[in-house]
């Protein structure tokens, strides 16, 4: 399979069933974003620290794989030059109709997170990257590839998901909330579930889900060259049929920064 085209689908569907990162911020948002009253999240509840981000003002910022209508429409509205990169057309456009709606200059392009070649070496001051890497294989090359278009100095603030959430049987734990060891680390859909329960995702249109290692996750930014200066947790909520979160905080958010 090939898990870029099925994934983009997959996300339009979501867009179509109204998941909660595919809802746009409202005109009231941005107006308060316009006055200098914003946030942002990277992971389900916590806000960005106000601290982890420079000055926005002319500020060259790049939301990757972070379509959806928040996250870019916000720091345009204060005052970013903001380009929103995803794979789903639908999250797209979703920025794209806040845009027009509230008279913003948002730039939208759809491609793979891994594969950036679309833009130029130090094109950026600031990329924000909300937990999404979970839908790629290979997560090294995101960093690798944000990285090479940030500019000197310039940060990446990334939300991940903590992958120990995916040592558990998630159909048992959302039933009846017993957290049971099933699956070994590192885990995918694709290769680790059963195949009754792949063929029903698959048909379901349901995203298909990669973890990946703290190693990947935290190492490999530094590894393609940051150098990460801070960073917290988050946890869903639990009355959100995710009762994990009730025993662990299951994301992470770091502030990484390209050396100059």
């Amino acid at each position: 399979m090939e898990i870029r085209k099925y994934n983009r689908r997959a996300w339009d569907n979501e867009v179509d069933k109204g998941n909660e990162w595919t809802l746009p911020v409202n005109t009231e948002t941005i107006n308060e974003a316009r006055l200098g009253n914003w946030h942002i999240k990277l992971t389900p509840t916590i806000p960005v620290p106000r601290e982890w981000f420079p000055n926005l003002k002319g500020l060259e910022v790049l939301c990757l794989a972070s379509g959806g209508g928040q996250q870019g429409p916000i720091l345009a509205a204060a005052g970013a030059k903001v380009t929103v990169f995803d794979n789903s057309p639908m999250q797209l456009e979703r920025d794209n109709y806040v845009a027009k709606r509230d008279s913003l200059d948002i730039y939208t392009f759809e491609g793979d997170m891994a594969d950036l070649s679309f833009f130029n070496e130090s094109s950026f001051d600031l990329i924000v990257h909300p937990v999404s890497n979970n839908f790629t294989p290979n997560v090294l090359l995101v960093w690798k590839e944000a990285f090479r278009v940030l500019r000197k100095g310039a940060a990446l603030l990334s939300g991940f998901v903590n992958p120990a959430i995916w040592l558990f049987d998630y159909d048992l734990a959302e039933r009846s909330c017993i957290l049971q060891v099933k699956y070994k680390l590192p885990y995918s859909d694709e290769a680790d579930l059963d195949e009754k329960e792949l063929k029903r995702r698959i048909e379901n249109l349901e995203p298909l889900e990669f973890s990946h290692t703290l190693e990947q996750q935290i190492g490999g930014q530094t590894k393609a060259g940051f150098v990460i200066t801070d960073m917290y947790e988050d946890r869903q909520s639990p009355d959100k049929n995710e009762p994990i979160a009730i025993y662990m905080a299951t994301c992470v958010a770091t502030r990484a920064i390209k050396p100059i």
